[in-house]
């Protein structure tokens, strides 16, 4: 994998773990070449991520919509900012630019994004992997509900098991390398098409 999306908070939230496993994902990254594209921002999760990456001498390119760019959010110390007009044209440019996807602790639009990448893969617009790095349990409540959507008929048990989960970085990556895109419908192949 030479490129992944990371998608995770704005803020640090209120236990120190979360900044720590984004340090963590940062390191890992840089030691590994692994380039990382995110929303472009200096502040929470997303600038530990980005500030950890780059004092490691690793990549990172930023993708963010006009209306975010201000000095106090857009990251001015990274390999490379890409500006687009909409929020849709940035999901499309980041999409674009990587192997894989993964979420780490945030809020709506983290799970905007990490919900947007696993629509892809069960359309099979996309077949990359996309993971979750379940720090403090974070999403537990979140795959519990995936699993009560099986469960319920609304969603299949292949497309449940499409997301990946660990509370390990390494882990994670090595089940995002191994990862096998789920054989598509001819339904899903038809509405995909369209």
């Amino acid at each position: 994998m030479q490129r992944i999306a990371v998608f995770c908070g704005s803020s640090i939230g209120f236990k120190p773990d979360y900044a720590l496993d984004a340090k963590k994902v940062g390191e890992y990254f840089a030691k590994n070449n692994i380039g990382l594209v995110y929303g472009g921002g200096k502040i929470g999760m997303m600038g530990v991520l980005a500030d950890t990456i780059m004092e490691n001498n690793g990549e990172v390119i930023g993708v963010i919509p006009n209306l975010l760019r201000h000095e106090e959010v857009a990251h001015t110390k990274i390999t490379k900012m890409i500006v687009t007009k909409k929020m849709s044209k940035r999901k499309v440019k980041i999409s674009k630019m990587v192997d894989g996807y993964i979420a780490l602790a945030g809020g709506f639009g983290t799970l905007d994004e990490i919900f947007e990448a696993l629509t892809l893969g069960q359309l099979g617009i996309e077949n990359k992997p996309v993971g979750i790095l379940n720090t403090n349990g974070f999403f537990t409540l979140t795959l519990n509900q995936l699993d009560y959507m099986v469960k319920e008929g609304f969603l299949k048990q292949s497309n449940r098991d499409m997301l990946l989960v660990s509370d390990k970085i390494e882990d994670l990556i090595l089940k995002m390398e191994n990862y096998q895109a789920p054989k598509m419908s001819k339904v899903v192949n038809t509405v995909a098409s369209r």
